[in-house]
């Protein structure tokens, strides 16, 4: 499973204290008046300059449903292509294709644009953090991925945002309502249902996916922290460049020679990865997460139709269940939070 980031400026929109400032921005003219006391933002729903231009760009729901779409689908076949070839190359040889792929991908789409630049950065130690934490979730989907049907690893995966709801918790200290430790303890009930344990039936397989989803909820917490210093491209190429050096070292665990059809196979997949990868972001960057997110949960239909078209993969009532009371308890913990970060509407004032 992917995850990806979506970065936040640090910079604050400056106020605009001329009398009557007309300015030009995204083909749009706008001219801002100051209020009685030299401040235009201190008017009930008055915006600046920053926030009228940047608005159109922010709610374009119907193309970031389109690149949310889109990820699902290139998301689903890449982990089609790794859990055909896991059965027959290397854990260690699929991985680094794979990502050196994936890695050439997207430098060759952010360099041209944002220049080496981009890789200026004072927090080269919580990069390395969140890159190794990343390395450590592939292995782990890997190796889930290559005993567990592409929906069982998948549904498992989707446990992902409870893990981070919790780690907000003990990490950022984020305060968690009744709603939202109702939602989790729910999500968790399902997460059970799918790996169903019990004596001999919690198989490794489903201890891996579990490992991924909390590994991966390291991941999504470091890029809430770094996100407000780091740019989306800075985070990306940072984590792709960590994980095909440690990817590197796992050449030496094993490698054979690939038929050029299966190296071309795993090429298309790191490609399309890559590609993924910057759908996504692209995505959360069109339109507000509570618009697009519940469109990632399609991911786990493309991959229960693509196991049971490729492999015969039949899924059981317990994957159905648990998978969408998880699906479930994943959307209620996204329109809490949503929620809570929408800002209050002003009182109107009675004059």
């Amino acid at each position: 499973m992917g995850i990806e980031e979506l970065s936040h400026s640090d910079k604050m929109p400056m106020p605009i204290t001329a009398k009557a400032l007309p300015h030009r921005r995204l083909g749009m003219r706008l001219l801002v008046k100051r209020g009685s006391d030299g401040h235009p933002g201190s008017r009930p729903g008055a915006k600046t300059v920053a926030d009228v231009a940047a608005a159109p760009g922010r709610n374009q729901v119907p193309r970031g449903i389109a690149y949310m779409l889109g990820s699902t689908v290139m998301f689903a076949g890449v982990n089609a292509v790794v859990k055909w070839q896991l059965a027959t190359y290397p854990l260690g040889e699929v991985a680094f294709e794979r990502t050196l792929f994936a890695f050439l991908t997207v430098a060759a789409i952010i360099l041209p644009r944002a220049g080496w630049s981009v890789l200026r950065t004072r927090r080269y130690r919580e990069h390395l953090q969140r890159g190794l934490s990343q390395f450590g979730s592939m292995l782990c989907w890997f190796l889930a991925v290559s005993v567990l049907s592409l929906g069982s690893a998948t549904a498992i995966g989707f446990a992902a945002p409870l893990f981070t709801t919790l780690l907000s918790i003990v990490i950022l200290k984020e305060k968690v309502g009744i709603h939202r430790w109702s939602a989790l303890i729910v999500g968790f009930v399902g997460v059970l249902l799918i790996t169903h344990p019990g004596a001999g039936t919690l198989t490794y397989g489903a201890l891996f996916a579990l490992g991924n989803a909390v590994l991966i909820s390291t991941v999504a917490i470091a890029i809430r922290r770094m996100s407000m210093t780091e740019s989306t491209e800075t985070l990306t190429l940072y984590q792709m460049s960590i994980m095909t050096l440690c990817t590197a070292g796992l050449l030496t665990l094993g490698f054979r020679a690939p038929h050029w059809r299966d190296a071309l196979m795993v090429a298309l997949a790191g490609v399309g990865n890559g590609i993924a990868q910057l759908w996504w972001t692209r995505s959360l960057s069109l339109a507000p997460p509570s618009a697009v997110v519940p469109f990632n949960y399609l991911s786990l239909v493309w991959a229960t139709i693509l196991g049971f078209a490729v492999w015969g993969d039949v899924p059981t009532p317990g994957l159905l269940v648990g998978s969408a009371i998880v699906v479930a308890s994943g959307l209620y913990i996204l329109w809490r939070e949503t929620l809570r970060r929408r800002p209050a509407v002003p009182t109107p004032q009675r004059a």
